[in-house]
């Protein structure tokens, strides 16, 4: 360390022409950056890279664009994005996982780094603090290093330390750290949390990031048991859930018992939360997001966001068009190792429409001039307030109809006729979703029969594939049973028509099982409306299924709908020696009528007496 005082000999440590690196995220080394502005000396096109950078980014404005020129891996404040705009930036597009690299090898050699640590201890060790992400590798990678010491800044645990010796100068300047707050939350929102909750099992590791959706996912997981975390940063939101038990990191398979995060944004409470916080540990993103450590967590649920997402599951994040809007960051790391993880599940969760509702996040094709981030093959999941679209293992035909299903209603039928003209739906397939309005907001509903658990919801268009495999799965006497006749064939036609339904007019609820990304059929539950303003039911349940009750909550769930609806009577047509269904139907009061067909038993429910 050759420089202890308040002031910087920048023409002794930078000339013209080098590359610079700057602090990341909370940890921008304000001071330093104003000592070098206000350096009179002759200092001109420096390069300055960065990551995310929350500060007034005033290097970026336009009187200084002789004295520097920025290189970003990340856009963040609307100073850099402008300058990116204007041509007087550039942006890199590159993983986090991987920007270490360009320093190490060469590619973006560093003459110096500029960085805000805490105080030295009695051994001279300062902390990186809030934001060890690249700088770590950065600092190990610059030929000098200059430190802005901040008494504000937190000591975090990890490898976050550096000694006092590694500096070529140095400042002691007080720097309140910039704060994040958390934004108000939606009904919305809330939706898309709970829906994204629902995949979430009790002892997965979790990553996740800072915004309305990620802090609407953390606050559905209050119920949850044994979550751990490894990502990025952590945020606001999971102070509380740390605080409670529901994330203690006990399940993780890769550093048990701890938070692994390389940074952290958020409220000066946060900030307080991870000083000298030993279960905390920050971690440079080479290390935490390499897919291959990342993987190393069994249960790995990666949670990112998008800008669109279109029919084929493409995933545009970094850019809107021709603009530039933020970067790549950690998502494709995240999304990779979630993929490889034992009993991982990359996610993508979004509100459905932008601009106030004017416009559809789930697309047709990607807008003109976007750039994909993720691909279609890496992604499992969607969200949005509308449901879960499950994306793995579907063709372009079955992956179309899922995010279609997931878009909001009112895009609906022009999605369906734009992807039609492409021919990824065949021309029987003419009817876009639609939701059942008694349900509510929440569109899935979790269920337990035997200890196990189960998902109820409304059948849908994009179910046509596996109601042809429940169809498939079943014995001859089950389908007797349930059409009085052995059939054949179920083809993708019959399948579809069965699965097309109106379901503010008929109605059809199927109980669900998942595993890993694989839904199957359990059991199907249904009512055709007659023109009487009765309706007509029909149940069939997967023989492995058949006893725990799963036929009767469906007829609970049918009758109930059926009174709001106002409906008057139900009918059901069995065969007599369908001894189980017949019972199930006496249970809810059904009564028996008089038939001249000895091949089945007619029995009748009146809506209005009961």
């Amino acid at each position: 360390m050759s420089n202890m005082s308040s002031s910087i000999p920048w023409g002794e440590i930078i000339k013209s022409g080098d590359r610079i690196f700057l602090g990341s995220n909370a940890g921008v080394p304000n001071a330093l950056i104003d000592s070098l502005i206000a350096y009179k000396g002759h200092l001109e096109d420096i390069e300055v890279t960065h990551i995310n950078t929350l500060s007034d980014e005033r290097w970026a404005n336009i009187e200084y664009r002789h004295r520097f020129k920025v290189n970003t891996f990340f856009i963040y404040g609307d100073v850099i994005r402008q300058a990116v705009d204007e041509g007087r930036a550039d942006y890199t597009p590159c993983f986090l996982s991987e920007v270490s690299s360009l320093f190490t090898d060469d590619i973006l050699p560093l003459d110096a780094a500029l960085i805000m640590v805490g105080p030295p201890d009695d051994q001279g060790y300062c902390s990186l603090g809030v934001s060890v992400d690249v700088v770590m590798s950065a600092v190990r990678s610059a030929k000098r290093v200059i430190a802005q010491i901040n008494p504000s800044m937190p000591r975090t645990s990890g490898h976050s330390f550096l000694h006092i010796s590694e500096f070529a100068a140095v400042i002691t300047e007080n720097q309140a750290l910039p704060e994040l707050l958390p934004a108000p939350s939606s009904s919305i929102l809330e939706r898309i949390g709970q829906y994204t909750a629902l995949l979430i099992e009790n002892g997965a590791t979790l990553q996740i990031g800072i915004g309305k959706v990620p802090d609407a996912v953390l606050g559905a997981l209050v119920n949850h048991q044994d979550l751990g975390v490894h990502s990025e940063m952590i945020t606001d939101g999971m102070i509380d859930l740390i605080k409670s038990g529901v994330i203690n990191n006990r399940k993780k398979t890769f550093h048990p018992g701890k938070c692994v995060v390389s940074f952290c944004i958020g409220s000066q409470r946060l900030y307080d939360f991870v000083h000298n916080n030993a279960h905390v540990e920050f971690y440079p993103s080479s290390y935490v997001n390499k897919p291959t450590n990342i993987a190393k967590n069994d249960n790995l649920i990666a949670i990112n966001s998008a800008l669109e997402v279109d029919l084929t599951g493409q995933v545009v994040a970094d850019s809107i068009g021709y603009d530039f809007y933020s970067g790549i960051g950690g998502q494709v790391d995240f999304i990779s190792g979630a993929n490889i993880s034992k009993g991982g599940k990359p996610i993508i969760a979004l509100p459905s429409t932008a601009k106030n509702g004017t416009v559809s996040r789930i697309v047709a094709t990607i807008t003109e001039g976007s750039g994909v981030v993720t691909s279609r093959g890496n992604v499992n999941y969607v969200v949005t307030e509308f449901g879960i679209a499950s994306l793995k293992g579907k063709s372009i035909r079955e992956r179309a109809l899922e995010l279609i299903r997931v878009a909001h209603p009112k895009f609906r039928e022009e999605l369906l006729n734009t992807v039609r003209t492409h021919y990824w739906v065949p021309d029987y397939q003419k009817k876009a979703p639609t939701e059942i309005p008694e349900f509510g907001e929440l569109q899935v509903k979790t269920l337990t029969f035997k200890h196990e658990e189960y998902y109820l919801r409304p059948l849908n268009p994009s179910d046509e594939r596996i109601l042809q495999e429940f169809f498939y799965s079943h014995t001859k006497e089950t389908l007797r049973l349930r059409y009085n006749h052995v059939p054949q064939r179920m083809s993708r036609e019959n399948s579809y028509e069965l699965v097309s339904v109106d379901q503010t007019k008929d109605l059809a609820l199927t109980i669900v099982s998942t595993k890993a990304s694989k839904f199957k059929i359990q059991a199907v539950g249904r009512y055709y409306l007659n023109a009487n303003n009765t309706c007509e039911l029909a149940f069939v349940t997967r023989e492995s299924q058949q006893g725990k009750g799963m036929a009767t909550y469906l007829l609970s769930q049918l009758i109930d709908i059926a009174k709001q609806r106002g409906l008057d009577k139900m009918f059901a047509y069995v065969r007599p020696d369908n001894k189980a269904m017949i019972t199930v139907f006496e249970q809810f009061y059904f009564k028996r009528l008089m038939s001249a067909d000895h091949q089945e038993v007619e029995l009748c429910l009146d809506l209005k007496d009961n």
